[in-house]
């Protein structure tokens, strides 16, 4: 990656020592991989990452005073829920090579699409006394990174809540249940909940699973992915206002489901696969079948 040029004077790269982000687990930890595909709205990302400064080389090589109070920050944004925040931010006064542990968790409700995470050391205090050619504003970047990790395949993603079944109108054997409601030009968020019973062990474990599964995990998943998948696609069938020519607002459930009828029926029309469904209920759902991809496991 490229260095960001900076109207002031920063330090050389090597005053921070940033080991990569890592990925906490139920039974551990693993490097933090470029893709979570079988991640779910219902599972927070956990990550932490060890980084060592070098507060006096950082101060002298950006013509700072030595007492200069800098940060480090952690911060995110994701793609899928357009929502960004700070994660972490380390006030530093000391001075000589500081270890700054970071360790984020991120509410798996706020995330989708591709989350980024961004760590940097800023001037921490504006400088009205700073050298000419020295950062003076607070938030001045001296050093910089970011890592991206995608949560979303091509399985839809949506919001999760596990629930008993047995205190619900919901049959009580169910394993799960997707929720859809409003209107097509309702935020997605609001109108999609996946609703799994608790009394359902083995999906539940799945999901709990979902950063690592098993080969058992990984049949469930998909099994879900394709139940999910084919009524997310006749909820658009069975609506009139669900066309080729429709245009519906970014990030709305319409929009949602053409973007899902695309991945899944490339190069076919909504009137025809409509068409099929009606006259060929069988041969609309192995062709589903055959969309998804079900069963598949990498």
């Amino acid at each position: 990656m490229s260095r960001r040029v900076m109207p002031y004077r920063v330090p050389p790269e090597d005053v921070v020592a940033a080991e990569g982000w890592r990925l906490v687990v139920e039974d551990g930890e693993l490097p933090l991989p470029d893709a979570l595909p079988d991640w779910d709205y219902g599972m927070d990302l956990h990550v932490i990452r060890a980084v060592s400064v070098d507060l006096d080389r950082a101060r002298a090589r950006s013509g700072l005073p030595a007492d200069a109070p800098l940060m480090l920050s952690a911060a995110w944004t994701a793609t899928g829920s357009r929502l960004s925040g700070p994660a972490q931010q380390v006030r530093l006064t000391d001075s000589g090579v500081v270890p700054v542990p970071l360790d984020i968790r991120l509410r798996g409700a706020d995330l989708g699409g591709v989350v980024r995470l961004d760590t940097a050391l800023l001037l921490a205090d504006r400088l009205d006394s700073a050298r000419p050619a020295a950062p003076r504003r607070a938030g001045s970047v001296l050093w910089s990174d970011r890592v991206s990790v995608r949560l979303q395949g091509d399985a839809p993603q949506y919001p999760m809540a596990v629930i008993d079944f047995a205190r619900t109108s919901f049959p009580e054997g169910a394993a799960w249940h997707l929720q859809i409601t409003g209107t097509l030009d309702s935020a997605t968020m609001g109108s999609l909940l996946l609703l799994v019973n608790e009394r359902n062990t083995v999906t539940t474990t799945a999901f709990r699973n979902a950063a690592r599964p098993r080969p058992v995990d990984r049949v469930v998943l998909s099994a879900v992915y394709a139940d999910v998948a084919r009524v997310m696609i006749e909820h658009g069938l069975n609506s009139d206002e669900f066309v080729d020519e429709a245009d519906f607002p970014e990030g709305s459930l319409g929009s949602t489901l053409l973007g899902l009828f695309d991945r899944l029926f490339p190069e076919q029309s909504i009137n025809d696969v409509r068409l099929r469904r009606l006259q060929a209920p069988a041969l609309f759902t192995s062709d589903l079948q055959a969309a998804v991809r079900i069963f598949e496991v990498a």
